[in-house]
């Protein structure tokens, strides 16, 4: 089962979307963040095949927590330290863009913007100082496609990484939320930059699994429904271009789409 966030007639609304009749459609909406599965059963009825609505970001975060150097290879390209306990890091929710809107290059800052293709999780419920052995599943909603846009020069000339991952655009997401992954068994994350593939990881792969993350993370701030983890990016990064169309394809949730300009 899967859900979009929409525009149609100038309405933005939540919708799951099932199979009619060999048709993906949005069957039920609802105006607010689903906080489960079960807030469609009670939704507004509709039958809306998925192509005829715009789609916006799926998420509407009060924070992206991101994981760096969560994947072995992608700290040794970078040459980083790699790192004995998660490296977390916020993106602004103002970053957020939805699948179809353009990255924006901020090329009167920054000579080097890259992509970073990534599982998002995204939070169901509040969660906050988890206990050791508690399951962090039922605090999942669903998962997602993420690109962590990264400014590269100016990640290494500040020291630390809100200017280089805070940009405007820089934080693309969607196309859509799914249910029933299982990163611990292992989702194929990839991107490609004009249709040639640039990275290719799988979530098995990851130096920290989902459970140490969430777990991580509760420990110093509380994560609420519709927050967006971006779990960290394999190896293969490189830089973006103006005229470039970068996608992020994560396995059981579908392709994350940009178009890359100049900002003006």
């Amino acid at each position: 089962m899967s859900y979009c966030r929409f525009q149609y007639q100038s309405v933005a609304r939540y919708g799951l979307i099932e199979n009619v009749r060999g048709v993906e459609t949005i069957t039920r909406t609802r105006a607010t963040t689903p906080r489960s599965w079960s807030d469609f059963e009670g939704a507004d009825r509709t039958d809306l095949p998925l192509s005829e609505g715009r789609l916006l970001s799926p998420v509407e975060p009060s924070k992206v927590v991101c994981i760096g150097r969560n994947y072995l290879e992608h700290a040794k390209e970078l040459n980083h330290p790699i790192p004995t306990e998660p490296l977390i890091f916020l993106k602004p929710p103002s970053s957020v863009i939805a699948t179809g809107d353009a990255i924006r290059r901020p090329n009167k800052l920054s000579q080097r913007v890259d992509y970073e293709g990534e599982l998002g999780v995204v939070i169901g419920q509040r969660c906050y100082r988890l206990r050791e052995a508690e399951d962090v599943r039922p605090y999942i909603l669903g998962y997602t496609c993420v690109n962590d846009v990264t400014a590269r020069d100016l990640q290494e000339k500040d020291g630390q990484w809100t200017r280089a991952k805070g940009f405007d655009t820089f934080c693309p997401v969607g196309p859509l939320v799914a249910e029933n992954l299982d990163p611990w068994k292992g989702i194929s994350v990839q991107t490609r930059v004009n249709g040639q593939l640039r990275q290719n990881g799988t979530t098995v792969d990851f130096l920290f699994p989902l459970d140490v993350l969430i777990h991580f993370i509760s420990q110093v701030m509380t994560l609420e429904a519709g927050d967006l983890i971006a779990t960290g990016t394999p190896v293969g990064v490189g830089p973006l271009q103006p005229g470039d169309s970068v996608e992020v394809a994560v396995e059981g949730v579908g392709t994350l789409r940009n178009p890359v300009l100049n900002l003006e």
